[in-house]
């Protein structure tokens, strides 16, 4: 990781945001390339989808520590934020991890911070929650996101703003992402597992992503081992648990450059690294 000392040797920030991390093969993955793409393309800040790190739900401590250890100055949850239940504690101790801000008011953690990055600069990282075709009933995202990006507009004392959107709708990502466009560096959307291939600046400078894809094995049904989800397709019965694929993975997600001065994007580049899909990335 560079030091945060260091001074910035332009006056764009260089942000990598991976999805979704799952189970063992997407771990292996984050260990394997993250140190490498953080100094290769001289990274400034990097936040990491944790969500399903552990055997494919939610994040223990150690695991959260093992992506810290490999690069990511954030790690993200979702919708399985405490299916661990040593985050519950975890989250309390390490502020670095962000569950979503739509969550209750009474649930440990919180789900903005802002960061401090090289050269002195302030990142912001903003996690929300969908609600359509969603398990449970969370709060309105717009209007629990609103509060946040008025109170840290960029172009102040913000540099850049990063809003995870967790969702299950592309169409409420994508109006997520109109409706952030201008108020925020970079929107990308989690939770489906499958990366879009609509990455684009909107209109207002807003870098967005409808999805970044997994970190894991895609030889897989979203991730998961292809046996049990097929049978449960076929024959609408269920025999076994769902249990992570373990073959070699992808790291997928989003590379993003942004102007100092304004927070806008600059650069916005779909990344995928090892595993079985085609690779790509700024370089």
């Amino acid at each position: 990781m560079r030091d945060a000392g260091l001074g910035p040797s332009t006056a764009h920030m260089k942000i990598l945001f991976l999805g979704d991390v799952l189970g063992r093969a997407g771990r292996t993955a984050i260990k394997t390339h993250l140190p490498r793409l953080r100094k290769e393309w001289a990274l400034d800040f990097v936040v990491v989808n944790g969500e399903n790190a552990s055997n494919g739900m939610g994040l223990s401590g150690e695991h959260a520590k093992l992506i810290f250890e490999a690069g990511a100055d954030c790690v993200t949850l979702g919708d399985h934020a405490f299916d661990q239940k040593d985050m519950l504690q975890y989250i309390e101790g390490d502020t670095r991890v962000i569950r979503p801000v739509n969550y209750a008011k009474t649930a440990p953690g919180r789900g903005a911070r802002i960061f401090s990055a090289p050269g002195g600069r302030k990142v912001m990282v903003v996690q929300v929650l969908g609600q359509i075709f969603m398990k449970r009933p969370f709060d309105d995202p717009f209007s629990a996101v609103d509060q946040i990006l008025r109170t840290h507009p960029l172009g102040a004392q913000i540099n850049a703003t990063i809003v995870d959107v967790h969702a299950e709708a592309t169409s409420e990502k994508m109006g997520l992402g109109h409706w952030m466009d201008g108020k925020a560096s970079l929107v990308v959307g989690t939770h489906t597992h499958v990366p879009t291939g609509d990455a684009q600046i909107l209109p207002n400078g807003t870098a967005y992503l409808t999805d970044a894809g997994m970190c894991g094995d895609y030889n897989s049904v979203i991730g998961m081992e292809k046996a049990e989800p097929l049978r449960r397709f076929v024959t609408g019965m269920q025999k076994n648990r769902f249990t992570p694929a373990e073959g070699e993975a992808t790291l997928s997600g989003v590379y993003v450059e942004t102007d100092d001065k304004t927070g806008k994007a600059t650069r916005i580049c779909m990344v995928r690294q090892g595993g079985r899909l085609q690779s790509s990335g700024p370089l």
